[in-house]
């Protein structure tokens, strides 16, 4: 039974997911900063751990794996996945300190989980595993007003190809799903928004069929990868000019 960490497991894309993977049979160890909720996930579940914690805190993501590979021996896979977006604003309005909590969490969070999860897998016998990063669109093609989060998650796209290519030597493949308009509680904030303004709302689609796309590069084989994935509403003003 293969192993997985997701962080921000307590809600949106990370809840989803973690509720995907257990229902395909992987022991999933469950990150975030809000205890009761991973403690309501795993209740009468086996092959779920809460593991409560903040990813910028170093120490307390090593003690999450730690307690993973005691209990289950290994960690196959992580799913960087924590991350938050920031009051929207052009940058002369934005405030420094959402700046700094943006990096805290979206760059320094996701090296955190990765630095340790990728000497988990690099230790472990047999060696190797897969470090999947949650990117976004916003890596490539930002909407107004996100300075923070696009900046955080174009550093989030230099991570995985570093990730991906330190760790050939080791058995550790890496990889970076992008995922556009997902339904939830973010994304139905930010169309309550837009809704107030008077804009039209943006398309979405299923959080489950985001889930399912991490799902299919946690289970390819290792001598498979998937780089890079975009999964987004059909509908999305994406491609093309809107």
């Amino acid at each position: 039974m293969k192993t997985i960490l997701i962080t921000g497991a307590s809600s949106g894309i990370g809840r989803a997911c973690a509720e995907v993977f257990l229902a395909n049979g992987w022991r999933v160890g469950l990150f975030a900063r809000r205890a009761e909720l991973l403690e309501e996930m795993a209740e009468d579940r086996e092959t779920a751990m809460p593991l409560p914690g903040d990813v910028t805190d170093l120490a307390q993501v090593e003690g999450a794996v730690r307690a993973m590979a005691a209990a289950w021996g290994r960690l196959d896979v992580l799913f960087n996945n924590a991350g938050i977006f920031t009051p929207q604003g052009t940058i002369d309005e934005i405030d420094p300190e959402d700046w700094y909590r943006a990096l805290a969490v979206n760059l320094t969070g996701m090296f955190n989980a990765a630095r340790v999860s990728f000497a988990q897998m690099r230790a472990q016998d047999p060696q190797g595993g897969r470090i999947i990063n949650n990117g976004s669109i916003s890596a490539y093609t930002p909407r107004e007003g996100s300075v923070t989060y696009t900046t955080t998650k174009h550093g989030v796209t230099g991570l995985t190809k570093t990730l991906a290519l330190d760790g050939r030597p080791f058995g550790i493949a890496a990889g970076q799903i992008d995922i556009g308009n997902a339904r939830t509680e973010l994304v139905d904030s930010l169309n309550a928004k837009m809704e107030a303004e008077g804009k039209p709302l943006m398309p979405m689609m299923d959080v489950n069929d985001a889930a399912k796309s991490v799902l299919h590069m946690a289970e390819m084989p290792v001598s498979a990868n998937v780089l890079f994935q975009t999964v987004m509403a059909t509908n999305m003003p994406y491609v093309g000019r809107g």
